[in-house]
């Protein structure tokens, strides 16, 4: 069963209430015994923390990729001891300004 937050309008009392989604609504205050006691809109009692499947799973666009697919694949990176060759600089497209060296 949820708690609901209630305040009256007239008094400012304000209760939590444990009732039934199928229950009436509270109006009445207890405090003053007006018809001004109204249910609050409140924030949920949980938080969802941590990766798990609401992370990855319904958010739209690519941004949200599963966490295997950052981890590479075994067998396609070079060991760690082994250094890997640099390529060659591409030679610029025709039209270019060669590249000034500032040192």
């Amino acid at each position: 069963m949820p708690i609901y937050a209630y305040k009256c309008e007239s008094c400012g009392f304000a209760k939590d209430v444990l009732q039934k989604m199928s229950d009436a609504p509270l109006d009445v205050c207890p405090a003053c015994s007006k018809a001004s006691f109204k249910k609050q809109v409140t924030a949920a009692g949980f938080q969802l923390k941590g990766s798990g499947w609401y992370a990855t799973d319904f958010k739209g666009g690519s941004a949200a990729t599963p966490a295997s697919a950052s981890s590479p694949e075994v067998g396609s990176a070079a060991p760690a001891s082994e250094p890997v060759a640099a390529k060659p600089d591409a030679t610029p497209p025709a039209g270019a300004a060669p590249a000034a060296s500032g040192s």
